[in-house]
């Protein structure tokens, strides 16, 4: 996948991860289908990214694919209308944080 393709699957999916967890509270039978779409092309987007040289940032790119993992199973959660959802999120948000954070200072 090259990476204007990737870019713009990362930039749908968030679009859809958010709309699902903001939809949850008014709609929660068909919020978790929008979670789950783009938690599932976040994964992917983070899994296709290219081979990194550096140690670091190959563990930073870990890192992240392990956050797109929990927003899966948050969406799993949201399927079966239970809260943990949130706090799956909550950890796979701060991952992403740190690695992007990371990697900014690394470049």
């Amino acid at each position: 996948m090259n990476k204007q393709t990737r870019t713009f699957l990362f930039v749908l999916s968030s679009a859809f991860v958010l709309t699902g967890a903001i939809a949850y509270a008014g709609w929660p039978v068909y919020a978790p289908y929008l979670f789950a779409a783009g938690s599932a092309g976040i994964t992917v987007c983070y899994i296709t990214v290219p081979y990194e040289p550096h140690f670091r940032l190959r563990r930073l790119n870990r890192m992240n694919v392990f956050a797109g993992i929990l927003m899966v199973a948050a969406s799993v959660f949201m399927f079966m209308l239970r809260n943990e959802w949130v706090v799956f999120l909550l950890i796979a948000a701060l991952l992403q944080l740190y690695a992007s954070v990371a990697v900014r200072k690394d470049k």
